[in-house]
């Protein structure tokens, strides 16, 4: 009778459990890893369910096209022109329009986040957009980068082997990577190196010999200039017999990506830097190792890898809450979304999100943006926390005489689009804090456990008003981390 008591209490208990939820701190710890910072509405919501079922919720609202307009001059793609047969002014002009049509890209991207009705969708867009690194700045063409775009949120978390396939025939990639001068006689490394260093194996998982025939496989993979798709030309393709990763035989550039996927290499290199993106900065290689079986015997799909890593010891643990640092983008697209801030134009977020060094669509380099603690600095530390402060004061800033005059140069065009679109935000403080609860001190427990990751670094002065209170946590360093 004593064991059958218990075991009536453990299921009571348990069943008040599931009933409960996991909770607000659980909640934003997994929105805001998986999304955006979490809305009020998010946070109660998720609170409710247990964590199976919100990782679950979370999964099945996945999508796979933007529900934000493309503007139509984005989507139309021009083919570049023979510098040889413009002009001068003809070159800036047409440099002046990609430079425009540029931002127009970057602001509908902002614009999308902070639509979204599935921030995981655009989180896991924003991470292989920084796996799969191609950039503006040597693709030229807003509307091939926007189909790239839209190729990784269609696959965000689809198949890795299908995004892998689709990634190494797309226009952008193909001119970002020079697969454009890939042809048998000459044969361009280029593509064949960064697809094994940066995009499957890692360092370390192939020899010089293997990027040698692996450019050999993918010679005749190019672009169709005047249609921006995908050619394969057969009278450029180097029909040898190629040796690579100990496998031998006449393989095209789609054998060699089956090879690669074929290698447990890959499976763990993408584990661990979805680790470094979901839980911490130093991956436990055994659970990688895990984790890296599991996706490999899932053919590479990416929703049961996230379903597993999302629901593992690792994810919940204590250590590994409040230890990332917020991308740029996360920052300024969370505080919007956090702060129901509906008018800033979304132009301000692309052109601050780059003074934060994250310019989107322009990676630095083929490797991306390093993440976590590079992006703080003494002067992207100062640049956000303005940001933050001026989000918050609106209506009450001042504009700066200078605006009356031409600015210069772009770094006034973006201080005053920037402050001229702040001064149109229409948010108070007291109004957002007050839809948060009845009473005012649950208020202001409700603002904090929304805003940050943990407690503030220093205790807020009691009595504070709203807006004052609201913005103490807003510049209180732990807001910077998730």
């Amino acid at each position: 009778m004593r064991y059958y008591c218990l075991g009536l209490a453990f299921l009571f208990t348990a069943t008040l459990a599931q009933a409960a939820g996991m909770g607000e701190a659980d909640a934003w710890h997994l929105l805001a890893r998986t999304g955006f910072a979490p809305s009020p509405a998010e946070l109660s919501t998720y609170a409710r369910l247990s964590r199976s079922a919100a990782v679950d919720q979370l999964l099945a609202q996945s999508t796979q096209q933007a529900v934000t307009p493309v503007p139509a001059e984005l989507a139309a793609y021009s083919p570049p022109p023979r510098l040889q047969d413009v002009s001068e002014a003809e070159k800036k002009q047409l440099q002046r329009q990609q430079a425009q049509y540029g931002m127009q890209l970057r602001a509908w991207w902002m614009q999308e986040m902070v639509a979204t009705p599935s921030p995981l969708t655009e989180h896991m867009t924003l991470f292989w957009h920084n796996h799969f690194v191609s950039s503006m700045e040597k693709v030229k063409s807003p509307a091939l980068m926007l189909t790239q775009n839209q190729l990784l949120r269609r696959d965000a978390l689809g198949n890795f082997g299908d995004m892998l396939h689709a990634v190494a025939k797309d226009p952008a990639m193909i001119i970002y990577l020079d697969n454009l001068q890939n042809r048998k006689a000459q044969p361009n490394e280029n593509f064949a190196r960064e697809v094994m260093e940066l995009f499957t194996l890692g360092i370390g998982n192939y020899t010089e010999q293997d990027v040698r025939e692996a450019a050999r496989a993918f010679t005749g993979w190019s672009l169709d200039r005047d249609t921006g798709t995908f050619l394969d030309r057969p009278f450029q393709h180097d029909n040898g017999v190629k040796t690579i990763l100990g496998q031998t035989g006449n393989f095209n550039g789609d054998d060699v990506l089956d090879i690669l996927l074929q290698q447990p290499a890959t499976a763990e290199f993408i584990t661990q830097k979805l680790w470094r993106d979901l839980i911490s900065a130093n991956p436990d290689p055994a659970e990688v190792k895990r984790f890296a079986a599991t996706f490999r015997n899932q053919h590479y799909e990416i929703r049961p890898l996230l379903r597993a890593m999302l629901l593992s010891d690792a994810f919940w643990a204590p250590r590994h809450r409040g230890n990332l640092v917020k991308s740029p983008v996360e920052l300024l697209v969370g505080s919007v979304r956090q702060l129901s801030i509906h008018q800033l134009d979304p132009r301000v977020l692309a052109l601050t999100s780059r003074q934060l060094e994250q310019d989107l669509f322009a990676p630095p380099n083929v490797k991306g943006w390093p993440g976590n603690d590079n992006w703080i600095n003494s002067t992207t530390l100062l640049n956000r926390k303005q940001f933050l402060d001026k989000l918050t004061r609106g209506a009450d800033m001042p504009v700066p005489e200078q605006y009356m005059m031409q600015p210069p140069t772009p770094q006034q065009r973006l201080a005053r689009l920037t402050d001229r679109s702040m001064n149109r935000i229409d948010y108070a403080p007291d109004n957002w804090i007050g839809t948060l609860a009845t009473h005012p001190q649950e208020q202001y427990r409700h603002a904090e456990r929304l805003l940050l990751a943990s407690t503030p670094s220093e205790p807020v002065a009691s009595g504070l008003p709203p807006a004052d209170y609201v913005r103490t946590l807003l510049l209180d360093p732990v807001y910077q981390l998730k």
